[in-house]
């Protein structure tokens, strides 16, 4: 009798505990998976005209990057990509180094060392197309990409070893396809920009070759698209052409979808086409896109392959 009765006790509290909810009886809980959605994220940002370090809601941040990265009077679905590309950045660079370290955020509105940030420019357009991508990721296999962009392919983008001179291995979700860029002004789709030999000089010593003067500048190898990779100075000298571009003025030698280079007299003589590294998705694509009828998820699917977009949160 005394076994049952000490059974019998034992019994009731364990459906007791259970019942209140003890620890003990509960299944342990899955750790959540990358792609599971949370409540959206807060984000420390380092505002670089003041030096102030702003907490706001991520989305809030998402629209001033838009707003910043690409004109606001475009196709709302075009903004939309940005957006998705926009948000992706910050997820990457946080999963993949916390941010910004040296500012101890989460992201920076210097363009030289995150993305470009400007609040003035939203507009309804911005807010359009940042509400209807909220929460999107773009992600291969379970982890946001680099979502590289550039304001024009020239008609076909890069791989990131020709466009950028990426010295790790070539993403996964990289490639190179056609562009349809045509939306881009005369001076983006055909451009010739010309620099001093002393200009080429100077630009070879940042990149730490000394050379007296300048006799020929040749393209010396392309990539897949057709870049120019390798630039070859006085038939010997041997320059990265993406770090060449850079160290030269990347603003006026717009991309090294090089058509031919010239010197003549004191000058040298850039022709080319598009304007930027080529890698990723291009912007005047995305408009041309857009204006075709495609939604931002498409648009994003048709620069970088092979990727999944997350909502990560509502």
């Amino acid at each position: 009798m005394r076994k049952k009765w000490y059974a019998g006790l034992i019994f009731v509290l364990m459906v007791s505990l259970a019942a209140a909810g003890c620890s003990w009886f509960q299944k342990p809980q899955q750790k959540p998976q990358p792609s599971q959605m949370i409540l959206e994220p807060d984000v420390t940002v380092y505002m670089h005209k003041t030096g102030e370090k702003k907490k706001m809601k991520m989305e809030e941040y998402i629209a001033g990057v838009v707003a910043g990265e690409m004109k606001t009077d475009w196709p709302v679905e075009a903004l939309a990509a940005q957006a998705i590309l926009a948000r992706t950045f910050l997820m990457e660079a946080i999963e993949a180094k916390g941010g910004v370290p040296s500012r101890g955020t989460e992201a920076s509105t210097d363009i030289k060392e995150f993305q470009a940030y400007d609040a003035n420019a939203i507009n309804d357009n911005v807010r359009k197309a940042v509400e209807m991508t909220r929460g999107m990721v773009a992600t291969y296999q379970g982890h946001p990409i680099k979502t590289w962009f550039h304001a024009s392919a020239g008609g076909i983008t890069a791989m990131a070893k020709e466009g950028l001179n990426y010295r790790e291995e070539e993403p996964p979700y990289i490639q190179s396809v056609p562009s349809p860029d045509d939306l881009a002004p005369a001076d983006v789709q055909n451009w010739t920009a010309t620099f001093t030999k002393d200009e080429v000089i100077a630009a070879l010593s940042k990149m730490g070759q000394q050379v007296s003067s300048i006799d020929s500048v040749e393209i010396g190898q392309k990539g897949p698209s057709g870049r120019a990779v390798q630039l070859v100075i006085n038939k010997t000298v041997q320059v990265s052409a993406p770090d060449f571009r850079v160290a030269l003025d990347s603003t006026k030698l717009k991309s090294m979808l090089l058509d031919k280079i010239e010197v003549t007299g004191n000058m040298v003589a850039f022709t080319g086409k598009g304007f930027g590294h080529g890698v990723g998705m291009s912007q005047w694509g995305a408009n041309k896109l857009a204006q075709q009828g495609k939604k931002p998820e498409d648009i994003v699917a048709y620069y970088f392959k092979n990727v999944t977009i997350e909502k990560r949160w509502q």
